[in-house]
């Protein structure tokens, strides 16, 4: 909806808050309910307030809340998994607030499983050395907090306007953030490009997925907030980071958009990946086997699939039972059921596609860019949790702690920051003339996929990084479709170019070409930025530079 803010509800209007959040999922509700107390609130969202990934995650939420657990053995394993570049400092924040943030979650009425006697419910998952990852429904998760969440919404003071699509960031002479610009769609309500003028903009804009072919994430996941934060001129780090979900449903050659993803949890529960012979190949592989961390389990499947020339892999949970499928993961045994597949009889054909990605804008321990102003939280941000792999089920913990981080922040930043409209303002980004044609979207997908996957080597990512400049780059009429092929454009030619710096193997960054991890030369971040080489705006150039590991980087 059009929320009173709006002064002109056609092209040309313009709305003023103090703080503008883009984005409705986990990250971005909060950000938006803890900020509420330090000023106008106003959340916009590029579909409908709950289309974004949080509602499809499945597992759970990470944090230590067993007796037997403690935040220190949940930081150990998240350094492990971040394969040397996480950042302690940031490690410490997330697993040391976290069980509260997810008691903070219950008190606003998410109703996590509960086991006998009343405490959570709690399973494993891929590098989770004890049971700490809380559920609701079984496996809907996501949806319940969600669902949680906006309820806590509702009364909150927050206006809000879905539908819009961000597309720039305004800077005022100064370069400070000062606002957004935004293409409302209709969608029952009036349309056009304006602009929202505020003191603070807070991107939690998601993930970027839809880079790649095949993936988890919905259709709204573009790198809408990275692209904007590459040309706003602020800095991104650990792109090449791209976590590939090792299982997800199979559905046929040529599949294309959003996959159906069968939880990590599946295999916590005790289900066991075989080959088409039905030999479990990840025994031996790994100590966890199955539970192996994901970058692990996905080139464990990957190097299978090469081996026998098959086109896919089998999840067997067929010892689960029909009640427990029912009980603990009814959303996949319906999304299984509704492509034909019935995991209760019959194992699950699954591939890796593309999951999470673990770098993005980069933030320090308050949500705070290089571009002051801009804070950024959730998968678009890279705060140094995740390091070159995240851990499973941390992504929505992220979400939790470092959104409020950024709403205790806020006061004391704000304090000297200009009020909205008080100094003029100019978009960062490109002119229409730049966009693409809405058909490159498919062309990028196809670049990406290709050569820089799963597997990756020098020449696959010089082959996208030439193919990439060749797609056609101006003349699209203004719209949704073109801006959209143009952040998928911007953000996989950032990845391809960090992809093709880091010669080494580690995490979710997998060169053939360069087997082995290399800490002496590569345990660092490549940082990466847009530049502008002349006077116009469709005149830059992607620089990436590494910055090797320091302080606290564990």
């Amino acid at each position: 909806m059009i929320p009173s803010a709006l002064t002109a509800p056609e092209p040309g209007w313009t709305a003023r808050t103090d703080i503008v959040v883009v984005g409705s999922g986990i990250a971005g509700l909060v950000a938006a309910l803890r900020c509420r107390p330090h000023g106008r609130v106003l959340l916009v969202t590029k579909a409908l307030l709950d289309a974004g990934s949080t509602r499809w995650a499945q597992g759970g939420i990470a944090a230590a809340l067993a007796p037997d657990d403690t935040p220190g053995e949940h930081l150990a394993d998240t350094l492990v998994a971040g394969v040397g570049l996480c950042d302690e400092d940031a490690v410490r924040a997330l697993v040391t607030e976290g069980p509260d943030a997810v008691r903070d979650l219950i008190d606003l009425g998410a109703a996590f499983d509960r086991a006998d006697g009343g405490t959570i419910a709690l399973t494993r998952e891929g590098g989770h050395r004890r049971r700490r990852i809380a559920h609701a429904g079984g496996d809907a998760t996501g949806a319940e907090i969600s669902r949680a969440l906006l309820a806590a919404l509702k009364d909150s003071g927050v206006e809000v306007i879905e539908h819009a699509l961000v597309l720039d960031l305004l800077k005022d002479p100064d370069g400070r953030a000062a606002g957004i610009t935004l293409h409302v769609m209709g969608e029952g309500q009036p349309a056009g490009v304006g602009a929202v003028r505020a003191r603070a903009v807070v991107l939690a804009t998601g993930g970027l997925g839809q880079v790649f072919s095949a993936t988890t994430n919905p259709e709204v996941s573009t790198g809408d907030g990275v692209a904007l934060a590459l040309r706003a001129g602020a800095e991104v780090t650990d792109l090449e980071f791209v976590q590939f979900h090792p299982t997800v449903l199979w559905l046929g050659e040529g599949a294309r958009g959003q996959q159906p993803l069968i939880s990590e949890a599946v295999r916590g529960e005790g289900a066991h990946l075989t080959d088409l012979a039905g030999e479990r190949f990840m025994v031996g592989r790994h100590e966890l086997a199955e539970l192996a961390p994901r970058d692990i389990v996905a080139k464990g499947i990957t190097n299978r699939m090469r081996q026998t020339g098959a086109a896919c892999m089998l999840l067997d949970g067929r010892h689960f039972g029909a009640a427990m499928w029912e009980a603990r993961f009814p959303t996949i045994l319906a999304a299984c059921r509704h492509h034909g597949i019935d995991p209760v009889t019959e194992p699950i054909p699954v591939v890796p596609a593309a999951h999470y990605a673990s770098g993005g804008v980069r933030t320090d321990l308050r949500g705070r860019t290089s571009v002051p102003g801009l804070y950024a939280c959730g998968e678009v941000a890279c705060t140094g949790v995740h390091g070159a792999n995240r851990l499973a089920s941390n992504s929505l913990l992220e979400g939790l702690v470092f959104a409020a981080r950024i709403a205790d922040a806020l006061p004391g930043d704000l304090a000297d920051a200009p009020g909205p409209g008080e100094a003029a303002a100019v978009p960062s980004g490109p002119g229409a003339g730049g966009l693409p044609d809405p058909a490159r979207r498919a062309d990028v997908q196809r670049i990406m996929t290709g050569h820089a996957g799963v597997l990756r080597r020098a020449d696959g990512l010089a082959a996208a990084a030439r193919e990439l400049a060749a797609l056609p780059g101006a003349g699209a009429a203004p719209g949704v479709a073109a801006w959209e092929a143009a952040n998928l454009h911007t953000v996989a030619s950032a990845i391809v170019a960090a992809a093709r710096r880091r010669e080494e193997t580690r995490g979710s960054h997998w060169r053939e070409d360069f087997p082995e991890r290399s800490d002496a030369d590569w345990r660092g971040h490549l940082v990466t930025r847009l530049v502008r080489t002349g006077t116009g705006n469709d005149r830059t150039e992607l620089v990436t530079t590494y910055e090797p590991a320091k302080g606290t980087r564990a």
